[in-house]
């Protein structure tokens, strides 16, 4: 079986924490968040790394986190909402979906978005005007989660448990069983 068993992109708020620990604990198998991995291995978080070393800095580390998690990691993979940034990082996804892999695209609306956001300073791209910039976050990066992804999943004004059956129903059989 391709590892990981599935891998989650889309936009900060789309959900991919939740519905990532939902999807491990309903196939059971591990979680792994590779902004985590990054604060783990630099002891900070990725708000105070956007501040302190700066935003070129800080996808340094999570190009090198993303591709160590889909190397070393078996279970369900979320990703930071700007990973796909990343011309390398777009390059391992997509040839793990051609490998048979899982790359699961959550799509949220705008307005779904900035309810979620709310004034989270933990989000340093959203720190100042999170509406407008989620807006140009979601069109920017839009393109570039398409480009990966083997299936898209819609959550705005969704209950995560509504998500988590339309991401389960994407997975190959062997995973689900």
């Amino acid at each position: 079986m391709t590892r990981p068993v599935l891998v989650l992109v889309g936009p900060p708020t789309s959900g991919k924490t939740t519905v990532g620990r939902a999807v491990a604990r309903a196939t059971g198998v591990t979680f792994r968040d590779t902004d985590a991995d990054v604060e783990a291995a630099t002891g900070s978080s990725v708000a105070d790394l956007f501040v302190d070393r700066g935003e070129a800095y800080f996808r340094e580390l999570e190009e090198a986190a993303v591709a160590r998690a889909l190397a070393e990691h078996d279970g369900v993979l979320a990703l930071g909402g700007g990973a796909v940034l990343s011309d390398a990082t777009r390059a391992l996804l997509v040839a793990h979906g051609r490998a048979g892999g899982a790359v699961v695209r959550l799509d949220v609306d705008l307005a779904s978005a900035a309810r979620r956001a709310g004034f989270n300073r933990d989000r340093p791209l959203l720190a100042v005007n999170p509406r407008a910039m989620l807006r140009t976050m979601l069109e920017a990066r839009d393109p570039l989660y398409a480009e990966v992804a083997t299936a898209t999943v819609p959550t705005g004004n969704r209950s995560p448990e509504e998500v988590v059956a339309d991401v389960l129903a994407v997975l190959p059989r062997e995973v689900t069983r």
